[in-house]
């Protein structure tokens, strides 16, 4: 059925089509403090049913902002740092909004997206990345699958910002320029198998399962990384591209650490140059590694195991983002609910057995939202955006339907405040939210306003 997907609305309706079959109406009627919701609903679309936060979200913000339009003072709080100084964004960066709760996007899947998928995100964020090997299955290369989506999402919202994604450390072969590493093809491909790290104790490629590691101490490959991701970046038409793995595997390369952290900031500061000053790179953990973060517009706190999760790691990431933000540059508050420290390891089991993963996955990630997002926003600069699910790919959070991402926020009051020296619970004041957490017990709670 090849029906369209479109979305109308005013400040007072909001009207979502599908075709002449599907359809689904919101209207919001405010009347002073009172607030009544008539739907009118006529779909068994599990998809469908996800845009009703969305619908809500859009008519909420609609009518704020017919009651109260912008004006440069609550432009500048928007921009305003939690230690009194202003936020100064390039142009090349998405618009910045406290409106709802931030959100940074990333997924990957075989096939391309359906239109109602692409609708339902781009309704969410327009800063979006494009995994390692979206699309795959449909065009045959990863390039194509962002060049795809990326045109997908800018037909909705054409200031949206879409990433490329590329590895620094691990030798995927997913793109057309890099599938000569496929373990059936190294062999034929020596000019690419001498970019390889090959296993100290052993002599052979060394590898993870099937994929191979870049050696980034070798200039040659640096060269051809720096071209390849620059082209991967025009070819497709994105806006910048993320790049993953910034430890250049040191713990192979012996007595060598100094010189990969050398080489990988290096590398990257020559890919920053090759894409110029309006492309943005967004570096994975570059706040970690040494001469990468001064050359990125962005990072991503990936919180990709427990400790990156734990209550002294938390404080040092609202740390970082704050030095993050002072420097005109972006964060990625990411996290994989997957990795939670709060429950323990017999529940954990249970998440994990059994069919229905991903099912369990999302109701367990809307049991532990509340948490996870008010950790964010104790640390939230401008600039700073909130990526949530449980792993990577489309089917691990971007499709759910989170309401309290959606609820109106507005911007911080102030920066957030620790209730007790030595406690683990920190409160922060938003226009229209009241967070309160406590890290040390895995708990946390907003009161929206």
């Amino acid at each position: 059925m090849n029906e369209s997907f479109k979305l109308v609305g005013t400040a007072n309706k909001i009207e979502l089509k599908r075709g002449p079959l599907l359809r689904f109406t919101l209207t919001l009627l405010c009347q002073k403090k009172e607030k009544i919701l008539l739907m009118k609903f006529n779909t068994k679309s599990r998809m469908l049913m996800s845009l009703l936060p969305i619908g809500l979200g859009l008519a909420l913000s609609a009518h704020a902002s017919d009651k109260e339009p912008s004006t440069p003072k609550a432009e500048s709080s928007a921009l305003q740092l939690s230690d009194g100084s202003l936020f100064k964004a390039h142009a090349s960066y998405p618009k910045f909004s406290w409106d709802v709760t931030p959100q940074y996007f990333m997924f990957g899947a075989p096939d391309v997206l359906t239109p109602m998928e692409v609708e339902h995100i781009a309704q969410l964020s327009d800063f979006i990345c494009i995994e390692k090997a979206h699309g795959m299955k449909t065009l045959g290369s990863a390039e194509l699958g962002a060049k795809h989506e990326a045109a997908a999402f800018k037909k909705i919202k054409p200031d949206t910002k879409v990433l490329f994604y590329f590895n620094s450390a691990y030798a995927y072969p997913f793109t057309s320029y890099s599938k000569g590493l496929s373990k059936n093809k190294i062999n034929s491909n020596p000019e690419l198998k001498a970019f390889l790290i090959k296993d100290p104790e052993t002599g052979e490629l060394a590898k993870r399962g099937s994929t191979y590691f870049f050696d980034v101490l070798n200039p040659d490959f640096r060269e051809w990384w720096v071209k390849t991701v620059a082209k991967g970046v025009a070819d497709s038409a994105c806006d910048g591209a993320f790049i993953d793995q910034m430890h250049g595997f040191s713990w192979l390369r012996g007595d060598k650490s100094k010189e990969v952290r050398m080489a990988m900031a290096e590398m990257m500061t020559s890919l920053k140059k090759q894409l110029g000053p309006n492309k943005i790179l967004l570096a994975n953990n570059a706040q970690d590694v040494d001469g990468v973060l001064a050359v990125s517009d962005a990072s991503m706190f990936e919180h990709y195991n427990s400790k990156t999760l734990s209550k002294e790691a938390l404080l040092r990431d609202w740390e970082n983002m704050l030095k993050i933000a002072k420097l005109g540059k972006m964060s990625i508050f990411r996290i994989g609910v997957e990795q939670d420290i709060h429950i323990t390891e017999e529940e954990k089991a249970k998440l994990h057995e059994g069919p229905n993963l991903n099912a369990k996955m999302a109701e367990f990630s809307k049991q532990r939202l509340e948490y996870y997002q008010a950790a964010f926003l104790i640390g939230a600069q401008p600039y700073s955006y909130f990526q949530y699910g449980w792993g990577w790919r489309l089917k691990t959070g971007p499709l759910e339907s989170y309401p309290d991402l959606l609820k109106s926020l507005g911007a911080p009051k102030a920066a957030f405040t620790r209730v007790d020296k030595n406690a683990w619970v920190f409160t922060r004041e938003f226009e229209h939210a009241s967070v309160w957490v406590d890290t040390e017990k895995g708990k946390g709670k907003i009161t929206w306003k």
